[in-house]
């Protein structure tokens, strides 16, 4: 028997529609103009609930192989649905480092049997290190990757980026770039701004991703391609992407939500959740991110999820590892921004933004309430990782529902 959804508001192409009554047939919502019908065994008042089309994360750290007491392919799948996406492009930083057909199809296996679906970035040079280059083209024809990059390891050596360019262009894949000059930040711990200087950290300028997009953009200017630049962050870089699309390169481009939410001014707590790079930047940064995203610069929004064990994180300051888990927090950070970007624009960025840049498909539903509010805990938590400044908090925003492949799952309260 089928589902009847009451008064559930829509977002798709840029508008919310009124409330109307929807089910799921066939794998596709479809609307009911009769919903008294006797068809309907089950019935769900939907009257705060959106509804858009499946969730697509484009940068997703994970543990396994090798760190699985970070994140295993088991733990990202179940977080990722609760967390409202169907699909997820993971990261190559594993131990093994994901560089072969071997590790790809691990992963790939591993993760059938669930509704959310991963795709995987092979890394582009042996061991994230930035040097040799993997069997990109094996890859490809093996095991069908098209996406490529180091994750969360910089290119930072201009001929092998050229190279990596030229290679791709044998099957028109796609470069993720997370452009950083690692000298221009070494031992830099936070945002190099009046904030580091108070608290006596080594700070990381802008400079760092400054340089490197510039530098980036004037290759991919020589040798042709496609880069997405993954986690821009300072003003220059936006504005730097925006003229290199003007001219036609062929540029996209993501910002971790987190980023919008967060400044170089939270870090006064010394909370060590709140250390990730790229670094929080200052309020002329962010207002640029904005800005990026209203006039189409930035074309997606990314929870670059990146698990991190107690250890790693409870440490001081400088020795604790980068990163914050960012998955579950995904929906409630969402709602922090609609008070400044609309629930339209949001929902592009995590829907046909990042659908355009991985030419996929989406047949998946997302079904949240932007007004419920729920404890982020040990308990409500899927991940195997808690490196999250709002642990332990009350948040407001949740995943009631999710239809991936062909099923409606209820997200447990």
């Amino acid at each position: 028997m089928a589902v009847l959804l009451k008064n559930l508001r829509l977002i798709q192409d840029g508008v919310i529609f009124e409330p109307k009554n929807y089910t799921f047939e066939n794998g596709l919502m479809e609307e009911v103009l009769d919903p008294d019908s006797g068809k309907f065994n089950n019935k769900i008042d939907c009257y705060s609930f959106f509804a858009s089309k499946g969730w697509i994360d484009l940068r997703c750290g994970l543990g396994e192989p090798g760190q699985e007491y970070r994140e295993t392919v088991d733990s990202l799948c179940e977080s990722l649905a609760t967390s409202g996406f169907s699909q997820a492009l993971v990261m190559p930083n594993t131990e093994p480092v994901i560089q072969s057909k071997n590790e790809v199809d691990f992963v790939l296996n591993k993760a059938k049997k669930y509704s959310a679906q991963l795709q995987v970035m092979g890394a582009v040079t042996k061991n994230a290190s930035g040097e040799d280059l993997t069997e990109i083209l094996d890859m490809h024809f093996q095991s069908g990757l098209r996406f490529f990059g180091d994750g969360t390891k910089t290119l930072a050596n201009s001929d092998r980026y050229m190279k990596i360019l030229q290679y791709l262009q044998k099957f028109d894949g796609v470069l993720f770039d997370h452009a950083y000059d690692p000298l221009l930040g070494i031992f830099g711990q936070m945002h190099e701004g009046e904030v580091s200087t108070k608290l006596g950290m080594k700070g990381i300028p802008n400079l760092a991703e400054d340089v490197a997009i510039q530098r980036n953009l004037e290759i991919l200017r020589y040798a042709g391609g496609r880069v997405h630049f993954q986690t821009v962050n300072t003003a220059k870089g936006v504005d730097l992407i925006r003229k290199a699309k003007a001219e036609g390169l062929k540029v996209t481009v993501d910002v971790s939500i987190y980023q919008l939410i967060f400044s170089d001014a939270d870090l006064v707590s010394f909370d060590s959740n709140f250390k990730v790079k790229p670094p929080f930047r200052g309020s002329e940064d962010r207002k640029a991110l904005i800005k990026g995203l209203k006039d189409g610069t930035i074309d997606a929004i990314v929870s670059n999820h990146q698990p991190q064990d107690f250890d790693s994180k409870f440490a001081e300051f400088d020795l604790a590892a980068f990163g914050m888990a960012g998955l579950q927090t995904f929906l409630p950070a969402m709602v922090k921004l609609s008070k400044e970007l609309s629930w339209e624009l949001l929902i592009e960025k995590v829907t046909s933004g990042p659908t355009q840049i991985l030419s996929a498909s989406n047949s998946s539903w997302t079904i949240f309430d932007p007004e419920e509010k729920w404890t982020y805990n040990e308990k409500s938590n899927k991940s195997l990782s808690a490196n999250n400044p709002w642990f332990g908090t009350e948040v407001t925003g949740k995943v009631k529902y999710v239809f991936q492949k062909g099923h409606l799952i209820k997200i447990d309260d």
